[in-house]
């Protein structure tokens, strides 16, 4: 027995934290090798005897052959099963999540060890495939650097006068905004509380970018009653766009639709107004929005890629979710005339002739720009050529 495998607890019983010494020492000697534990607590046989039993650790005593005649136990490391460890899970490597996640791993992190009879919990998306990306962790750390203040990040109080029609173009597109991202919120926020938190990057993603969304409502809102008393028009078309996107219960599905295609769009959008803003403020915030979205986007192609790798056969139900939405808003009259005809006059500056004819073909300009996205990121995906540009056509005329 060498000086590192003794145990001396003096005066410290075992119930007092003197067990602490002896795990810590077990665990330095291989299975069935032993260490040597003496102390002077009145009751430490008593208790040494019961702790290894509870263990699975084997002890025998010596005679009691100290000074003074402290009991000298030797204890034989039991197997790596023992107590509280028989039956007991190991989630994994912390770095990688494993493909599919027990419901009684339930809220232990990656790579801990879950004790047998722990409860289960029920978390629908509970498999890699499902929910994975390999840049999530990577979009994650961005987001989480990317975080701005609006009170601090938006030049609120810089000062300008725009005509009265094109304040109201303002107030029309930032309340057209305003449910668009109402919708984004909702969205990842849902899906956010049914991933198992094995995949702990999707989720904490999910809950930024719903963070994100809440920063974004308070922007748009704050802009559009910054030289008015309440907002635009909410029409029954745009409603409907919207509910369908929220109606989607499936997480890749709903990856498509809401941030591979609208969200996509949705960020030529912004694009469009920063360069045609008429003011600073709405100009800056078009700008930090912009960054935020481009995010969310990433994310939802890099998901469906990944998506798309782990079952090829997954394109076809893609596409049908395309088709389905498209279908389900045929009868809908898609964008209101009144956002249409906001972004024309911001494009335009002013409502002389010649000046509107320039903001209507920008517009056109935006419409076909929003289109070639939506053709790359689903040829990213996977899709042919051909395909992207008949599943880009049918995306909502709603833009989102």
């Amino acid at each position: 027995m060498t000086a590192s495998n003794a145990v001396e607890l003096g005066r410290l019983g075992l119930d007092q934290g003197g067990y602490l010494l002896i795990k810590h020492a077990l665990r330095t000697v291989p299975v069935g090798s032993a260490i040597q534990v003496s102390g002077e607590s009145p009751e430490l046989a008593i208790h040494l005897r019961s702790w290894c039993r509870t263990q699975g650790h084997r002890i025998d005593f010596l005679s009691q052959t100290s000074a003074d005649h402290a009991p000298i136990a030797i204890i034989y490391r039991g197997s790596a099963e023992t107590g509280r460890w028989v039956g007991a899970q190991s989630t994994g490597d912390a770095s990688m999540p494993q493909q599919h996640a027990p419901a009684n791993w339930g809220l232990a992190g990656r790579s801990a060890t879950v004790e047998a009879g722990s409860p289960s919990f029920e978390f629908p998306l509970n498999t890699r495939t499902e929910v994975w990306a390999q840049e999530v962790a990577r979009l994650y750390a961005q987001a989480l650097a990317a975080q701005w203040n609006p009170l601090a990040a938006i030049p609120w109080d810089e000062s300008f006068d725009l005509p009265d029609e094109i304040e109201d173009a303002v107030v029309q597109v930032m309340t057209y905004l305003i449910e668009n991202e109402t919708a984004a919120l909702i969205i990842p926020a849902r899906f956010a509380a049914q991933i198992h938190p094995h995949f702990r990057e999707v989720m904490q993603l999910l809950a930024i970018q719903a963070a994100d969304e809440a920063r974004h409502i308070e922007v748009f809102t704050r802009r559009a009653l910054l030289r008015r008393a309440k907002l635009g028009l909410s029409t029954a078309g745009g409603q409907a766009s919207l509910k369908t996107l929220l109606d989607e219960t499936d997480f890749t599905l709903s990856g498509m639709l809401l941030s591979v295609l609208g969200e996509g769009s949705f960020l030529s959008l912004l694009l469009f107004l920063h360069q045609y803003a008429p003011d600073p403020v709405t100009r800056e915030i078009a700008r930090m929005v912009s960054q935020d979205e481009a995010r969310h986007v990433a994310f939802g192609v890099a998901h469906l890629t990944w998506h798309v790798n782990e079952q090829p056969s997954c394109l076809d139900r893609l596409a049908i979710a395309i088709e389905r939405r498209h279908d389900m808003l045929a009868n809908t009259a898609g964008l209101n005339e009144e956002v249409f005809d906001a972004l024309i006059l911001l494009a335009a500056g002013s409502l002389q002739p010649e000046a509107l004819r320039a903001g209507w073909n920008k517009v056109q300009t935006l419409i076909s720009d929003m289109d070639q996205g939506r053709i790359k990121r689903l040829r990213k995906i996977g899709f042919s050529d051909s395909k992207a540009q008949s599943l880009s056509a049918l995306h909502t005329r709603n833009f989102m």
